[in-house]
């Protein structure tokens, strides 16, 4: 029941919330919008009775993946990731870690491209370069295919695991249009092995073919 509460930043249950990110700047990217409308608020409007429930916290995460997250053991009741665990380099490790600081019977709730994210444009570049140059490298993604989430999870320490998927298409009219939201998205190549850069003739056959 929500009544005789000030609801800031979230409802539901929950209390307390702490956001975490690698990139300072992602982290803190919204936080003149949330002085503003925290400003914004009219007072007048708002029952003295009514209680914050809701506290929220910003902590930059250390870029290197080998440093154990910094909370004790057991301490969460919730861990939400959305369309990040594909940038993640060893995750094993970090489901290794979030199984620990969640409390007995939490719950970790996830979203992630699967493999088979953006199917055409990888074939499309893959016949392209392989006509060209004879060779093939890797220009979309990596993912983590879906099949093998299940596993790595009971790996992990996790009990009973839930797998939804969910196809969305999205079409567009070339593949230059979609490489540039790709690429306004932060959602290019990091590979560390890619290529520096893809020839002008690949370029343009796979836009071809796309």
């Amino acid at each position: 029941d929500d009544d005789g509460v000030l609801i800031v930043g979230g409802r539901g249950g929950v209390r307390k919330l702490v956001q975490m990110d690698a990139c300072p700047s992602m982290l803190h990217r919204d936080d003149a919008i949330t002085a503003e409308i925290n400003n914004n608020n009219n007072i007048n409007d708002m029952n003295e009775n009514k209680t914050k429930i809701c506290e929220t916290y910003k902590l930059a995460a250390s870029p290197d993946e080998r440093t154990p997250l910094p909370f004790p053991d057991a301490t969460f009741d919730l861990v939400v990731s959305s369309m990040s665990f594909h940038w993640v380099n060893d995750l094993p490790r970090l489901l290794t870690e979030i199984e620990r600081v969640l409390k007995p019977d939490g719950c970790l709730l996830f979203a992630l491209p699967g493999g088979n994210t953006l199917p055409e444009l990888r074939s499309s570049l893959v016949l392209a370069e392989l006509e060209r140059t004879g060779g093939v490298s890797t220009h979309v993604g990596p993912y983590v295919d879906l099949s093998n989430v299940g596993s790595l999870l009971t790996g992990t320490g996790f009990r009973l695991p839930t797998i939804d998927i969910d196809d969305i298409s999205i079409g567009y009219p070339n593949a230059m249009v979609l490489m540039e939201h790709l690429a306004r998205m932060g959602e290019g190549n990091a590979c560390a092995s890619r290529k520096e850069r893809v020839g002008l003739g690949t370029f343009l056959g796979g836009a071809c073919l796309y």
